[in-house]
């Protein structure tokens, strides 16, 4: 992964930061959040070396941070439960998307709690306490990542690890009024992670800051071997969202199971993210509704049954087994293989429906949840309510989607409201800076794949500029304003559009301003098919020394043109023209 940017936002060090959330944990008083949670001066001394290795100049982009994992995601030096004490065992090594973290400088400070097995959208089916809504105590925390969601709610962690299978990535930050990412399926390896459902399963990041969280994502992404599900970055896949996004919004009317009030928060969410510039878009919400369902009421549960089922129907299981999960688990023992096959084949046809709605769609807007129940609301009817919570959440794993839940701005019944943003695979990058429009504020670090080309831009591609939707049109964003070094020289040609050309020379160089462009690997051939003459693509060194493919002129071609280099880049000659 390349990191955009070397900062966090983390202004601490990692023993100061460390101290200050075992504080906090004192200060909150939740117990039912962990289940087991690294005595203080054993997670001091892994700050300490934290700090040594900062001091001796290592590129830690996650030093000053800490987090919380998931108790059915490995980490070495804590068992796994996956919230049964008797599935309890001890892993040799930590899940290789938590290792990339440590790897990365941040502080794993213990194991939260979970609906049991990964199964659940409330977080109350726990043996180890249910958890309660970091707000309102008296509400669901949103499961089954519920310890998770709530530590980082909380403030007691900066970022916290959970899964998502069916939602359970996202209820819990809606409810949480935090940002929930789910990456699309394969990107961060599933080693190391007790399945639910293997082939839908997902390691997901919470934070309170949207730059983290996806900081966060791209460090834990990339190809792991061990993991038969694991998925390369394309190379045609987009890395930003255009200009004006078009964005899917369901009717009002097709938005079933919203409670009073949360109707209004939708369409006042809405409302916020068409003022910002982006095209909302009508679109028929039912064949993704309709494939939601077919998670747990059709034969595709049969998964939760090979992963763990043997033990949840075992007697040792028996003591400590919530009810809820034992009947949803165990009553799918008995399911047919011709109902999943009939069922594959429903999700085919759905999958198309959905596909058509979302022609020309960059993503699709979704309230994240419409309720927010309370702890004895799920008592009475644990099944139904759950359900319930998955409406908007459980289709997108199995229409090999991503999806980010972020806060919206609004309230509905005094429960903080969250949307989500959803599409294809490999748009990890499109809903997030769309997300960001939620979220005002400077961007944060971006970890890209390592994939990406860097591209040199000095002229009418540059932001704002003609040319500049070709890139934005091949996925490309933006990196950070750049200067070459001081061995260039930048003529006016007589183009249509205007543009300048870059020459490289001997002597008499000057430093030109520039842009750095992450490009799609795939779009650089593309870019350079469409490239008229003088135009030229070449390598350009930039201030500082690094080298990188950018936009250069033939020399031929600065014949007899005016000579702009005096104003030190495109801009600024445009500026002093008029």
């Amino acid at each position: 992964m390349n990191v955009t940017t070397a900062t966090t936002g983390a202004a601490e060090s990692a023993e100061d930061r460390v101290r200050a959330a075992y504080a906090r944990i004192g200060e909150v008083d939740r117990p039912e959040v962990w289940i087991s949670l690294l005595d203080e001066e054993e997670a001091l001394a892994a700050a300490r070396r934290v700090d040594e290795r900062t001091a001796s100049g290592a590129d830690l982009p996650l030093a000053g941070t800490v987090f919380a994992v998931k108790d059915n995601i490995d980490v070495a030096g804590f068992t796994t439960t996956a919230g049964h004490p008797g599935y309890a065992y001890g892993p040799k090594e930590s899940a290789p998307a938590v290792a990339r973290l440590l790897d990365a400088g941040a502080v794993v400070l213990g194991k939260t709690n979970l609906d049991q097995f990964a199964t659940g959208l409330v977080g109350t089916r726990s043996p180890y306490g249910k958890v309660r809504d970091a707000h309102r105590p008296d509400r669901v925390s949103g499961g089954s990542s519920a310890g998770s969601g709530v530590a980082v709610a909380l403030g007691v962690v900066d970022f916290a690890l959970g899964t998502d299978t069916a939602g359970s990535g996202r209820v819990p930050a809606a409810f949480g009024g935090i940002v929930g990412i789910k990456p699309t399926v394969g990107l961060v390896p599933t080693t190391g992670v007790v399945p639910a459902c293997r082939t839908l399963d997902c390691v997901t990041v919470f934070a309170a800051e949207l730059g983290l969280a996806r900081l966060v994502a791209g460090l834990m992404s990339g190809v792991d071997d061990s993991d038969l599900r694991s998925r390369p970055w394309p190379v045609q896949a987009p890395l930003g969202a255009p200009p004006r996004p078009r964005v899917g919004v369901p009717d009002p009317a097709e938005l079933v199971g919203m409670a009073p009030g949360w109707v209004t928060a939708f369409e006042a969410a809405v409302k916020r993210l068409a003022d910002t510039g982006v095209e909302t878009v009508p679109f028929h919400v039912k064949p993704f509704l309709e494939a939601g369902r077919l998670l747990y009421e059709g034969a595709f549960v049969a998964e939760r049954y090979a992963a763990v089922g043997a033990f949840v129907t075992s007697p040792e299981a028996a003591e400590d087994l919530d009810p809820s999960v034992a009947a949803i688990i165990g009553n799918a023992r008995g399911l047919p293989a011709h109902q999943l096959a009939s069922d594959t084949e429903r999700l085919d046809r759905l999958r198309a429906e959905a596909r058509e709605e979302m022609t020309g769609l960059d993503a699709v807007l979704l309230p994240t949840v419409g309720e927010h129940p309370t702890i004895t609301e799920v008592e009475r009817d644990p099944i139904g309510v759950n359900t319930r919570l998955g409406t908007y959440t459980n289709f997108c794993n199995l229409f090999d989607m991503a999806a980010i839940a972020v806060p919206a701005g609004e309230t509905a019944d005094g429960a903080k409201f969250g949307v989500t943003l959803a599409a294809p695979a490999f748009s990890d990058h499109v809903i997030a800076d769309i997300a960001e429009r939620f979220l005002p504020g400077a961007p944060g670090a971006v970890a890209l794949p390592p994939s990406v080309v860097p591209l040199v831009v000095v002229g009418a591609h540059l932001s704002g500029q003609p040319l500049n939707g070709q890139l934005t049109a091949l996925g490309a964003r933006l990196l950070a304003p750049v200067r070459t070094a001081a061995t260039y020289r930048l003529f006016a040609l007589d183009t249509e559009p205007p543009k300048p050309g870059l020459v490289r020379v001997t002597e008499g160089g000057a430093r030109i301003g520039a842009e750095l462009w992450a490009l799609p690997r795939a779009g650089l051939g593309a870019l350079l098919a469409e490239l008229p003459a003088p135009m030229a693509l070449g390598r350009v060194v930039l201030e500082g020394g690094a080298e990188h493919v950018g936009f250069l002129c033939e020399p031929a071609a600065v014949a007899g043109a005016r000579d702009i280099t005096s104003f030190g880049g495109w801009r600024a000659f445009l500026a002093a023209e008029g």
